[in-house]
């Protein structure tokens, strides 16, 4: 692949994306900020430049790649069928008449390809594979990128981060403060393999702990290290250590079982407290760093839309397959199904906090903003979420009934009194209907001209009900 950018730029751009992997890994599983160490020794932790071109190494010797779902004997075939194809189509997107002879006859190639290699339609998935990248200059102002395959790489150290600066070559290895021994290099083709398995065997007890941390985070609306990714020096320290250090012995002496993890946090008496407010307990902890109530939590973008499909009757439960956009209207799969793009991430996705995809975030910044509350009032996704839940409701029979099943589906209680009372009023009840009590609206009938278009917007004023959004 050629570019016409100096061999320097397409250097610093390579190493910029083995920086962002460094990080990724680093932080995710080990709660330490390596890449610090990518110009010089790490400020504050005791990791050196050579332990960040160690891993770097490993990285470098790894190339992202695709391939077929289908024996390792078929794979070649298919990707010169693919290759051959992907030419052709670009060949026949620049003929002007599709109807010509010429269109014809690359048309009928394609179909004689896909017909004789008949595995060239079925599922493609990402990989990693052996191979090296080198940055080569071609020809007077251009770079090519050269992957030696099967071929492992050890980087040297780049003076100041400097790529055009190499210094001392370093071999790929786990980081020393983990593993003393730095005569253990990484023999097995890139690493890969020898890197899990040192973080697995030198640093188990500190990835349970990021581990249990996340979760314990996800659950309860706070870590119990304020600081997810940041386990050094300069990150919080656990509010709670020995309860940390229990539920991270527990989850390494269960076999790392996350389900196991799952319940013992969803099943303690912390996690079942309610949010209510204290003032003798606000007075002595009002950060709640002791956890005396539950914090009350907005759901993300995730579960949120999930439980807006999951109340309307909509949501497809289905395990697998292609993701989908999640702005299509008819796309009602779960949201850990939507569609993600680094370079542009999706407005809907963005406006509720989802966190950018292009690098590590260490947790979600919830935000409250008034596209949010636009979105739910006047989005066609909620209007079809609304029509949908008033379709589901139009079983029952009984408006009383209706609006308690309401009540019950959204917020998981019944209705009051008073709430009833404003749904009716609302609702717009005929004066004209017969009734047994004319002192009680919810025994009246529905005025049939706007029954329609006032129950889809009462549904839409439920669903976007802070109620619904948040946990309490």
């Amino acid at each position: 692949k050629e570019m016409k950018l100096a061999p320097a730029v397409i250097e610093q751009i390579v190493a910029d994306e083995w920086d962002e992997r460094i990080d990724a890994v680093s932080r995710t599983f080990l709660g330490l900020t390596v890449s610090c160490a990518r110009c010089h020794d790490h400020k504050f932790d005791p990791i050196s430049t050579k332990d960040y071109y160690a891993l770097a190494g490993v990285l470098a010797s790894s190339q992202l790649d695709e391939r077929p779902l289908v024996s390792d004997d078929k794979v070649a075939a298919i990707k010169a069928a693919r290759k051959s194809i992907d030419e052709l189509e670009a060949k026949l997107k620049k003929i002007t008449d599709q109807k010509s002879p010429e269109a014809a006859e690359i048309q009928a190639s394609i179909e004689t390809i896909r017909t004789a290699t008949p595995d060239v339609t079925k599922p493609w998935a990402h990989v990693l594979r052996e191979a090296s990248v080198y940055v080569q200059p071609e020809g007077a102002d251009g770079t090519k990128l050269e992957y030696r395959e099967n071929e492992p790489r050890d980087l040297p150290v780049f003076q100041r981060g400097n790529p055009s600066n190499p210094g001392e070559i370093v071999p790929r290895r786990f980081l020393t403060v983990l593993q003393p021994d730095a005569a253990v290099r990484f023999q097995q083709g890139s690493g890969r393999r020898e890197l899990a398995d040192s973080m697995l065997q030198h640093s188990s007890g500190l990835i349970a702990r990021v581990i249990v941390n996340r979760i314990w985070h996800q659950h309860v609306g706070a870590g119990l290290v304020k600081t997810p990714s940041d386990f050094g020096a300069q990150g919080d320290r656990p509010t709670h250590p020995e309860l940390l250090e229990y539920l991270a012995y527990e989850f390494v002496a269960h076999g790392w079982d996350l389900k196991w993890l799952h319940r013992e946090i969803l099943l303690s008496s912390t996690y079942r407290q309610a949010s209510s407010y204290r003032d003798d307990a606000a007075s002595i902890d009002p950060a709640n760093e002791f956890l005396w109530q539950m914090n009350r939590r907005r759901l993300d973008i995730e579960m949120w839309r999930d439980a807006t499909l999951s109340a309307t009757g909509k949501l497809d439960l289905a395990m697998g397959g292609p993701s989908q956009p999640v702005n299509e209207i008819d796309n009602v799969r779960r949201t850990i199904y939507a569609k993600i793009e680094r370079e542009e991430m999706n407005s809907i996705l963005r406006m509720h906090d989802f966190p950018e995809a292009s690098s590590h975030s260490p947790k979600r910044e919830p935000t409250t903003t008034p596209l949010q509350q636009l979105f739910v009032l006047n989005s066609d996704w909620m209007k079809q979420q609304a029509e949908n839940l008033w379709l589901r409701l139009q079983q029952i029979e009984s408006t009383n009934e209706r609006i308690d099943m309401c009540y019950q589906v959204l917020y998981s209680r019944h209705v009051t009194a008073r709430e009833l009372e404003v749904a009716y009023e609302y609702l717009s009840i005929s004066n004209n209907t017969e009734t047994t009590s004319e002192s009680n609206p919810a025994t009246q009938e529905l005025n049939p001209d706007s029954v329609d278009a006032k129950w889809k917007l009462y549904l839409q004023a439920l669903l976007g009900l802070n109620e619904f959004h948040f946990v309490d």
